[in-house]
């Protein structure tokens, strides 16, 4: 056999002297072979490193593939990186397998990722929303019954089950703490595009705070940003203002990370700041950062005990669940308004 190509069930037939059809029970234990052919087969099969093909075995046979296809916008986000690992944990004991795959916010390619997931016969379907994107292309294939489970942001054109944040309610309790320590300025740092699902939530939580406490919704005082040099720009946009923001509120960590990274350069001390997301080393910044957290590990096991009870048969009406957000308090938030003069 040549070393340059994978071994094949023909390989392992012929090292053994048995047919195709013969190893191919061994493998799927489904006929009748003898203990001594069994033995020979497994040992040729380590010895040639031979590693059946699931995929082609599972639409041979018709039946689903071990694995998960999951569907976020961005690998590099430490956000759905934690989410893949609550996910992970979950399924571990069930023999599934997580594939992942980035839309980079882009409903085509989220399309074309779904489509080839479908293809190889995922046991379960999940996905983060790109915003543009229409989901009912999906809808014969979770009345067919396949487990199909939207994270962080829910689907558009379609009844299916969804994990997401109280995004509108810890927004609100962030702002709401800022204006607890005097702020009645306070900038709003969203992220991009303006139509995304957890923006709206959030923009929605901050207006709420606002209104709560009698103080009005200023547009100039809202601005957007994906990346961290995005959010630095906004940053210095808004303290630019004529009459500018005591306190900034960051709609994601990445926003987060250039609104700290701004504020640093530009040796504003003065500013307080709560961000929605935690991120790596929070309490090293100094002053340490204020959050309101996520949980995304809980995100990502919540989606996935979610869809295990849908494989095991759980047909019961399409449902949204909110995993609650935490206001954890060190330091940057609670700097407080300057005097008025």
């Amino acid at each position: 056999m040549a070393a340059s190509r994978r071994p094949t069930l023909a390989d392992v037939a012929r090292e053994v002297g048995v047919s195709a059809k013969t190893v191919s029970r061994v493998l799927n234990e489904d006929g009748p072979v003898s203990a001594q052919t069994r033995e020979q087969v497994l040992t040729a099969v380590a010895r040639l490193g031979f590693q059946p093909n699931l995929m082609a075995r599972n639409i041979r046979v018709g039946g689903p593939d071990t694995t998960i296809g999951l569907v976020v916008p961005d690998l590099g986000n430490p956000f759905f990186g934690a989410v893949a690992g609550g996910i992970e944990a979950t399924v571990h004991d069930r023999g599934l397998t997580l594939l992942m795959g980035s839309s980079g916010e882009d409903p085509g390619r989220e399309r074309d990722l779904t489509s080839k997931f479908l293809a190889r016969r995922v046991s379960i379907l999940m996905v983060v929303p790109s915003v543009g994107a229409d989901h009912s292309h999906l809808k014969p294939h979770r009345a067919a019954g396949l487990p199909v489970v939207f994270i962080d942001r829910p689907a558009v054109g379609l009844s299916a089950d969804s994990v997401v944040s109280s995004n509108r309610a810890g927004a609100h309790d962030g702002v709401a703490h800022l204006i607890t320590h005097g702020h009645r300025r306070i900038g709003f740092i969203g992220d991009l595009p303006v139509k995304l699902y957890t923006r709206r939530e959030r923009l929605a939580g901050y207006r709420s705070a606002l209104e709560e406490a009698g103080l009005p919704y200023d547009r100039s005082l809202v601005t957007s940003a994906h990346d961290q040099q995005g959010a630095a720009a906004a940053t210095a946009q808004l303290l630019g203002l004529e009459d500018p923001p005591t306190a900034l509120f960051a709609g994601n960590n990445m926003v987060a990370l250039g609104m700290v990274a701004e504020l640093s350069r530009a040796k504003r001390k003065d500013v307080a700041f709560v961000a929605f997301d935690d991120v790596a080393l929070a309490e090293a910044l100094e002053p340490a950062l204020t959050v309101v957290a996520q949980d995304p590990e809980e995100i990502g096991r919540t989606a996935a005990a979610t869809a295990l009870s849908r494989l095991d048969g759980d047909r019961s009406r399409a449902r949204t669940v909110t995993v609650p957000t935490r206001l954890i308090v060190r330091g940057s938030g609670e700097r407080p308004a300057p005097a008025v003069p």
